[in-house]
């Protein structure tokens, strides 16, 4: 089997593509494209990887998520629109600070419910002191850490039919 083969869209990422679409391939949402997160990776590739592999994960539990606000909570979840790498006194606190600010532009600029603005808002814990309330905002908070992990290593999470699809290849 040829390694670079492009494979077709599972299932699982096809109903994960149909609830990122409006979100995904919005205009707002794709200035993320301009910032860098961990090594390289945009903000914009590593919250489509934090919603994706919590999506997968959630797929495969023997319990129920709400899918549809754990996507949009996930891909919303670093929604600051800034590069915090920059030498300035307001990024000193990105860490503690951007949870907040992201929950208040997506808010802004989609309208979320409590299930998302939880996701958004905890999705730092344990850095963030108060632990997140619902089982997709744990599953976000734990993708998150895996998936920059996988980026300070630069390990590639999605495949590449999925990096074609959302215009990151």
């Amino acid at each position: 089997m040829e390694r670079n083969k492009i494979k077709p869209l599972t299932q699982t990422q096809k109903e994960f593509l149909a609830y990122s679409k409006g979100i995904a391939d919005s205009d707002l949402m794709n200035q993320e494209r301009n910032f860098t997160q961990h090594r390289g990776t945009t903000v914009y590739e590593h919250s489509i990887g934090v919603a994706y592999t919590s999506y997968f994960i959630a797929k495969h539990m023997p319990f129920s998520f709400r899918e549809a606000s754990l996507v949009k909570g996930a891909l919303l979840h670093d929604y600051f629109l800034y590069d915090w790498h920059e030498k300035d006194d307001s990024h000193k606190w990105h860490g503690f600070c951007h949870p907040r600010i992201a929950m208040n532009k997506a808010n802004e600029d989609y309208g979320i419910n409590p299930v998302e603005a939880n996701i958004i808002h905890r999705h730092m814990f344990p850095l963030t002191p108060i632990p997140p309330k619902y089982k997709e905002s744990y599953l976000v908070s734990i993708m998150d850490k895996v998936c920059a992990i996988g980026e300070m290593l630069n390990i590639r999470y999605l495949s590449k039919s999925m990096r074609i699809e959302l215009g990151l290849d």
